[in-house]
C-alpha cells in the first residue's frame, strides 16, 4: 500500500468482521488490529461509539477516514490495493457486477435471511427490500451457477464478503442445502486466507475475558 495514511481495523472475532480480516489477509494489507471484546460488551462503550455510534464492527478508520458498512470496508479496501487484484477498476466490464454483487448481500440477501430464519412477515414487496425471498434466493443461486467465483473465473472481495457470510449460513442451517452453495462455500473457505483466519479467529476469541 503506498498510502501512506494509518490503516486501523476494529474488530470482534467470528462477527461480521471476520470476513473483513479475511480480507486484509488476502490483500496483504499492513493494518492495525484493535480489538473490540464483544464478550465484556465493549462495542457499546463510549470510547467505541465515538468511532462508530451504531456500536457495530466492522469499522475502519483510514487517516481521519471513518468507513463502515460491509460493501463500503470491502469495496474500500479491495480499491485500495489495486496489485492484489480483488476488485475490477473503473471502466472494467466486471466493476458493475462487482458492486451488484457487494451491495445485493446487505440490501437483499442478509434481511431475506433473517426474515426468513426469525419466521417474520417480510414487508409488502412495494416496500421490501428484496422483493420476496424465493426470487432473492433463485437470483444467488442461478450467478453461483454461473462459474467458480461470483464474478466466473475470477477471484474477488465479493466471494470474501459472501463465502465467509454462508459458511456461518449454512453452519446454522439458515439456507437450503443446495449444492450449487455449498460447493461454492467449502472452494472459497478452503483458500488459505480463510483457513488461517478461522484458526486465528478461534484463538483470539477463547483470549477474550467474559463480562
Amino acid at each position: 500500500m503506498t498510502d501512506s495514511r494509518k490503516l486501523v481495523f476494529f474488530h470482534s472475532p467470528n462477527t461480521r468482521s471476520s470476513g473483513v480480516r479475511i480480507l486484509l489477509e488476502e490483500l496483504h494489507a499492513d493494518h492495525e488490529m484493535r480489538v473490540i471484546n464483544m464478550k465484556a460488551g465493549q462495542q457499546r462503550a463510549a470510547d467505541y461509539l465515538a468511532i462508530n455510534p451504531m456500536g457495530k464492527v466492522p469499522a475502519i478508520m483510514h487517516g481521519d477516514a471513518l468507513i463502515t458498512e460491509q460493501a463500503a470496508i470491502y469495496q474500500y479496501l479491495a480499491d485500495l490495493h489495486p496489485q492484489a487484484g480483488l476488485a475490477p477498476p473503473i471502466g472494467d466490464p466486471l466493476r458493475g457486477p462487482f458492486l451488484r454483487w457487494l451491495a445485493f448481500y446487505g440490501a437483499s440477501f442478509e434481511p431475506a435471511v433473517v426474515d426468513r430464519a426469525l419466521k417474520r412477515e417480510p414487508a409488502p414487496p412495494a416496500m421490501c427490500p428484496y422483493g420476496d425471498y424465493d426470487t432473492m434466493l433463485k437470483t444467488f443461486v442461478t450467478q453461483l451457477s454461473k462459474g467458480e467465483y461470483f464474478l466466473g473465473p475470477q477471484f474477488s472481495a465479493v466471494d470474501v464478503l459472501w463465502g465467509a457470510a454462508l459458511k456461518w449460513m449454512l453452519g446454522f442451517k439458515l439456507l437450503p442445502e443446495d449444492p450449487l452453495i455449498i460447493e461454492y462455500s467449502q472452494r472459497v473457505n478452503a483458500r488459505p486466507a480463510f483457513v488461517k483466519v478461522a484458526r486465528l479467529e478461534n484463538e483470539l476469541s477463547a483470549s477474550l475475558p467474559g463480562a
